[in-house]
């Protein structure tokens, strides 16, 4: 078996719920050995959030393979003093609290940092370390609303489109923290020094927007504003868009460069607006209406079958179980069965997309189930595990 990339990194994982879960998540999958940190009470909260199997969390299951959980109290002395010792052995620790709480607990960067150079310190938060809401509450939702991506989308004159997915918490928490830590932990190659690395969720979903919002500031007063369902990304041309068929399923059409946009033509059977397709004014318009109703004119199956062989970037949009079938995917190896010896049944994971070698599928933990052998490992005495554990 080849050795993982991350092999031998150490990580310490403090945080709760999504963002830091999912970030720890990529890292145990290609070889890091993760330690959760869970509070006495219950653990990370996502152990207790619907939908439930055996009693046990799937949300939680789907995002804590391949690592340990330890229990530590750190509103006690006994806890935060062993924290300090234990961060003494591991590379990279990640946390998602308010600004500010580890501070008050006594167990912040300055004096982790004391207790171990080397020590990488990651901390996601809403919005950052810095700056007038650094304190404010707030959920995925409210960070793409505050970074502009959700006045981007959705239909012209009408209501921001709401995301199916955590564009803030997975996007702008859990990949932003990744760069940040393998950033610093390369760094640490060069200087032997760990650094501070400070994620804001909202600055992080902000740069899906990179490319539109830059390019408004280059454009400076001889620009304008972005639009939302007016723009050529994002709804605003017949050349890209959705598309309801007569079904009421979806098409996305992505033709963006005319020789995929002459074949949607062609398949619709209107290959003289091919000329107007591109206009921005009604011309444009009008042929954006005529797409919208030859699609709707027959069922999602008859366009799958038109489009069948032709390589002109038009796919149905996928819904519910759709996706655990698609053969691209399955082919891709992103689904898959492992026995739960643990737990005494067969489960399919989801994969994470990076696969440098055979991803590991060790079976979550239950709270503080690691929590003698993590503590013996840095070098706590049976006494003093005694004291800490129960």
């Amino acid at each position: 078996m080849n050795t993982l990339p991350l092999t031998g990194l150490k990580v310490l994982d403090l945080s709760r719920l999504l963002p830091g879960p999912y970030a720890t998540l990529v890292l145990a999958d290609l070889g890091a050995t993760v330690d959760k940190l869970e509070d006495p009470e219950g653990g990370d909260y996502i152990r207790h959030m619907p939908p439930l199997r055996d009693d046990e969390s799937a949300l939680f299951y789907g995002l804590n393979r391949n690592k340990r959980s330890l229990v530590l109290n750190l509103k006690s002395p006994e806890g935060r003093e062993a924290l300090k010792r234990l961060v003494r052995s591991y590379d990279v620790l990640l946390e998602s609290f308010r600004p500010g709480v580890m501070d008050k607990l006594g167990v912040g960067w300055s004096v982790l940092h004391e207790q171990n150079p080397r020590l990488v310190y990651c901390a996601i938060s809403g919005y950052g370390q810095t700056g007038p809401d650094r304190l404010k509450a707030g959920h995925d939702l409210n960070y793409a609303a505050r970074a502009g991506v959700l006045g981007y989308g959705g239909q012209a004159d009408g209501a921001p489109a709401f995301p199916g997915v955590q564009l803030g918490d997975i996007g702008g928490g859990s990949l932003f923290a990744l760069v940040g830590i393998l950033a610093a932990l390369h760094e640490r190659e060069r200087t032997g020094q760990g650094r501070f690395v400070d994620v804001s969720m909202t600055d992080g979903v902000m740069a899906f927007l990179h490319m539109h919002l830059a390019a408004r500031l280059v454009m400076g007063e001889q620009g304008q504003p972005l639009r939302r369902g007016r723009e050529t990304l994002n709804g605003g041309q017949a050349c890209y868009g959705l598309y309801r068929t007569s079904d009421d399923r979806y098409l996305s059409v992505g033709a963006l460069e005319p020789k995929f946009l002459a074949g949607v033509c062609e398949v619709l059977g209107c290959p003289e607006l091919l000329a107007d397709a591109y206009d921005t004014g009604e011309a444009g318009t009008r042929v954006k209406a005529e797409f919208t109703r030859r699609f709707a004119e027959h069922p999602l199956a008859h366009w799958k079958e038109r489009f069948a062989g032709r390589d002109v970037c038009v796919e149905p949009v996928l819904e519910g179980d759709e996706v655990l079938e698609d053969p691209q995917l399955r082919a891709r190896g992103l689904f898959v069965e492992s026995e739960d010896t643990q737990r005494g049944r067969r489960v399919t994971h989801l994969l994470t997309p990076l696969r440098l070698g055979e991803t590991p599928l060790r079976p979550p933990p239950t709270v503080g189930q690691h929590s003698r052998k993590i503590l013996s490992e840095a070098g706590f005495s049976p006494e003093e595990i005694e004291r800490l554990v129960n």
